[in-house]
Formats: structure tokens, sequence, C-alpha cells
């Protein structure tokens, strides 16, 4: 019937209560994206609060990471355990936690393990989230896209207000007490909404990577896995350094430093959209994987070697539209076509990689901070002409199967 959505589990949800629970765990995901760079984008207010250089700040970043290195396979299985909705509420109270504690607690050690606890908000979120997207609805491909676009919106919304702080003179803080009160509304949103009943079965559909042989089964693996780190490397250092790079190396003002990140967050909601699109036309993710991160290497070159103001707002829209528009979500993809009998274990294993670029990013840019920022900037570029090299191998090994 028109006014029920159902699954095959028998499961059947109202469809104003399918809308407010979508709503709710969207409204998460827009806090996930302001928790991803709330650090970076407050670093030298954050330095000041605590007593600590930038290179301390940035090794703080790098606790998100830890956290999610160490949640993310453990939290995974048990919430195919036990119910969903207490590690999405385990979410949203650590960040709650996290985002009130980064003003009140001064000592590193301290703000050290409340970024850890970030990464394990963002483990849980996770864990709660992309099942229930699976076990509701009728496209959950599209559900799993709007995930990303509220991250991105959380991106783009950030940085006008740090902005908008700054200009006026205002606490720097209250962006941490904006996402805590989000939160705090949220669990408002979700309280009254029943969570659909874990549906665990697992369809395989025949694809052409299944002819493959072992040797090229584990070359792909590993490249994949490593192209998991690569493309959550380029995310992260882009929107912890950039703002920065352009005010010390660029000569931009605050607002016109901060409005790159802005301009990164609209290409990556736009790109979501358009990888979409282009995805429901049969495109492979083979050619978007390679097209995407050929256009990755020549924003940052461009970044990097160019000083014009409207020419680097340009290729800091086309960055987020080829870096952080869903690329990283397409070689998950692909992978899990490769290996589609472990379908768990791969997505465990790709985004443990991604939680090592969390960890280890931070603490890098920080020993390069030491030399220049534009040196954190050329080892970005490093990053995505890896990627390039990536996704060259992945077509190189599969061509002749698929």
């Amino acid at each position: 019937m028109a006014f029920l959505l159902k699954k095959e589990s028998g499961y059947q949800m109202q469809k104003k209560e399918y809308r407010h629970l979508t709503i709710g765990l969207y409204l998460n995901y827009f806090v996930h994206g302001v928790g991803l760079i709330i650090l970076a984008q407050n670093m030298q207010e954050l330095g000041r609060l605590w007593g600590q250089p930038l290179a301390n700040v940035s090794y703080v970043i790098s606790g998100i990471g830890i956290g999610r290195l160490l949640a993310y396979l453990i939290l995974g299985n048990l919430a195919d355990k036990y119910d969903r909705k207490l590690f999405v509420y385990f979410g949203m109270f650590s960040y709650f936690v996290f985002f009130l504690g980064v003003l009140i607690v001064h000592n590193l050690t301290g703000v050290y393990l409340l970024a850890i606890l970030a990464g394990i908000a963002n483990s849980a979120l996770d864990s709660g989230t992309y099942p229930v997207f699976l076990e509701i609805g009728t496209n959950n491909g599209a559900s799993n896209i709007l995930i990303k676009s509220f991250m991105s919106l959380g991106e783009f919304f950030l940085p006008l207000v740090v902005s908008f702080l700054e200009i006026h003179n205002l606490w720097f803080g209250w962006s941490f007490v904006f996402a805590s009160i989000v939160l705090i509304l949220n669990v408002f949103v979700l309280i009254p909404v029943k969570f659909p009943a874990k549906n665990n079965r697992v369809e395989t559909k025949l694809n052409p990577f299944i002819s493959l042989s072992i040797t090229r089964h584990l070359a792909l693996g590993v490249l994949l896995s490593l192209y998991g780190y690569v493309s959550m490397a380029t995310m992260i250092l882009y929107t912890q350094w950039i703002s920065l790079y352009a005010g010390k190396q660029l000569n931009f003002n605050n607002f016109q430093a901060h409005l790159l990140v802005s301009l990164y967050s609209i290409g990556s909601i736009i790109g979501v959209l358009i990888l979409f699109i282009l995805l429901r036309r049969n495109i492979t993710e083979i050619r978007l994987l390679m097209a995407l991160n050929i256009v990755s290497m020549i924003s940052l070159i461009v970044v990097n070697f160019s000083s014009n103001r409207m020419l680097v707002y340009l290729v800091s829209f086309t960055f987020g539209f080829s870096a952080a528009g869903g690329v990283m979500q397409t070689g998950l993809n692909l992978f899990l076509k490769i290996y589609p009998k472990h379908k768990g274990k791969v997505t465990g294993i790709f985004f443990t990689f991604g939680s090592i670029a969390s960890f280890s990013i931070p603490i890098i840019t920080g020993i390069l901070s030491k030399i220049s920022i534009e040196k954190v900037l050329k080892f970005e570029l490093i990053l995505t002409l890896i990627g390039v090299l990536i996704s060259l191998g992945i077509k190189i090994i599969s061509e002749k199967k698929v």
C-alpha cells in the first residue's frame, strides 16, 4: 500500500515515521560534517585556548583517526547483534561530549582523548545508520548518497559560521555549542521512531569480477585498500590546511580563506548528485575513479602553483567535486563487487585504511607545517598523483576481464 514502506524482513513503517527517521539520521550526518572539520577550522583559537602551538593542535586532530581505527570493526559487529538505535544514540552522545568537552578541557591529553571519542562517535553513527538505510525504503542507493550530501552541507555551513563569528568578534565556541544544540533537538526527533528490524540477508548477484583469477583479486584488493587511505587522506588534508595555506601563502583575508572550504563543500554536494546520476546510467566505477582522480590532481596543481584568486576559487570547487563528491564510496562499491561474499569484512578493511589516514595525516602534516605550510599542500599533490596511479593500476588489472 502507498502509505507503507515494506521490506522483505516483514518490517512495516508508516510514511510519516519513515520521514522522521530519515530526517533524524541525516541531521546526525550534518552534525558529523561539522565535526569532521570543526577542530581544523578553529586551530588558531583552540591553540590559544589550550596554550599549544598549531603542530600540537594538528596532533590532537589525529585522535579522531585513532578513535575510528579502534572502533569500526568492533562496533560494526556489535551493531549486527544489538538494536541499531543504541549505536546511533551512542554516537550522538559521544559527539555531544566532544563538542562541549574541547571547550572545557584545556590539557593536551584530555583533548586528545576527546578527539578519540569523536572518532568513536563517527564509527558508531556509521555502524547504526548505514545498515538501517539498507533495511528501509526502496532506494537505498539514493539514501546512502544523501548521507554524503548532508555531511557536505555541514562542511559548507561551518566555515561560514566561523567567519561570521570572527568578523563580528564573537566567541569562537558558539560553533561548538550550535552543533551540541542540534544533537539535543535531534534526540527528540528520533525518540518516538521505531527502527526497522534487522535484515541480515545478503544478496549475491553475478558480476564480471567473479571470473578474475585469485592473483588479480588479491591485487585489486590491495590497491583498493590503499585507495581507502589515499581518498580519505586527500579530503582530510585539504579541509584542515587550505584556509591557513590561502591566508599565509596566497594572502587571502580571513573570509576569502574560509570561503575556499565552503566552495569545496558545494563542489562535493554537486559531485554526489552527478555521480549518482552517472552510476544510474551504468558508467563504470573504474572509469569514474580514473577521471575523478585526474581532475583532483589537476586541481591541486593549480592550487600549488597559481595565486590567481578566482582560479583558486574555481579549482577549490572542482577539487570538492572530484575528491569529496562520493569518489571514496565509488571505490568501496567497486571493492564490494570484487568480493561480493565478504561485504562486511571488505567494508571494515576499506574504512580501517581510511581511519589510518585520519590518524596519520594530521601527524604528517603537523611535522611538515614546521617547515612550511606550502610543503603540506605539495604533499597533498603527491597523494593525488598516487590516487591516479592506483586508479590506473585498477584499470589495467581489470580491463581484460571486465
